[in-house]
């Protein structure tokens, strides 16, 4: 069984998402998601469990991201806490090695 918490600080809106996955089989992966942003928040009472597996066959096409696209209309599409779900459920399947992921900005006058 592996169980994996992320935390995800999604940027200048200050919201803070938790993400915990459970794979007992290292396929199908199921969610508990925290957070104090309201369209997460919709998006964490849809997004109850997948087949991890079919989630990296079909990619943007799979359940997850169809679950994200229906919640986040209107909503940054840069918003980091998708790729912080996907990321949280390829660990938890074992489907990728736990590692941290970065996104660092800097902006440079011209």
């Amino acid at each position: 069984m592996a169980k994996v918490k992320t935390n995800i600080e999604a940027g200048v809106c200050g919201f803070k998402t938790e993400v915990t996955a459970n794979s007992e089989d290292t396929q199908n992966v199921s969610f508990n998601i925290v957070t104090d942003c309201e369209k997460i928040g919709k998006l964490a009472k849809e997004l109850t469990e997948v087949d991890a597996y079919n989630e990296i066959k079909e990619g943007f096409e799979g359940k997850l991201y169809g679950i994200i696209r229906k919640n986040l209309t209107g909503c940054c599409s840069g918003c980091a806490v998708p790729v912080g779900i996907f990321k949280t459920m390829q660990v938890a399947a074992n489907l990728a090695l736990l590692k941290d992921i970065t996104i660092k900005m800097k902006k440079e006058e011209q």
